[in-house]
This record gives structure tokens, C-alpha cells and sequence, in this order.
């Protein structure tokens, strides 16, 4: 069965072309539902003008669908709570200066 943390260590692949970092240590993954063999995905972007959203949704598609057992995958992306860096892990906040 696969786990949430399963998930997030694929999704540690789908990378943010301009700050080089990944989607799980930026913070932009904010929930993660795995029921059977389907993952739900919801992210958000740094801002709601990025134009890599659909990037991003085949990314996260790409890289879950690898996993095991998971058939099907369905990123969702949202703005509300709005991204800030305060939602960046330590490491991000170290990478960028911030």
C-alpha cells in the first residue's frame, strides 16, 4: 500500500524551474490524499501568474504514477491559502537566503 510519505518522496522530483527547489521543500504541496490505488494531489504555485501550473500538474502525474499500485493520480491546484515562504522547510529558507 502506498503511503502519503511514499507520494511525497516522488513528488521531491517535481522541481521549480526558477528557484531550482523542489515542490515538497518550497511548501507548495498542501494536502495529500491516497485512497486505493488513486492519489489526490493539491498544490499551489509561488503565484497565481506562474504559467508552469499545467507543467507542474503532468509532473506531479508523472512521478506518482510510478509508484506501485497507484493507477490514477489527480493534482488539484489551488491559491487559497496563498503561498508564502513561511511555508518553505528550513533547508528552502537556508537555499534562498531567506
Amino acid at each position: 500500500m502506498v503511503t502519503i510519505d511514499d507520494v511525497q518522496e516522488a513528488l521531491s522530483n517535481v522541481i521549480d524551474p526558477e528557484l531550482g527547489l523542489d515542490f515538497v521543500e518550497l511548501g507548495l504541496i498542501y494536502e495529500i490524499e491516497v485512497d486505493g490505488d488513486e492519489v489526490y494531489v493539491t498544490f499551489t504555485l509561488t503565484s497565481p501568474g506562474c504559467p508552469i501550473g499545467p507543467q507542474v500538474s503532468e509532473q506531479i502525474r508523472e512521478y506518482v504514477l510510478e509508484l506501485d499500485g497507484i493507477d490514477k493520480v489527480h493534482p488539484k491546484m489551488v491559491f487559497s491559502p496563498p503561498w508564502t515562504p513561511e511555508l518553505m522547510s528550513e533547508d528552502a529558507k537556508f537555499a534562498l537566503g531567506y
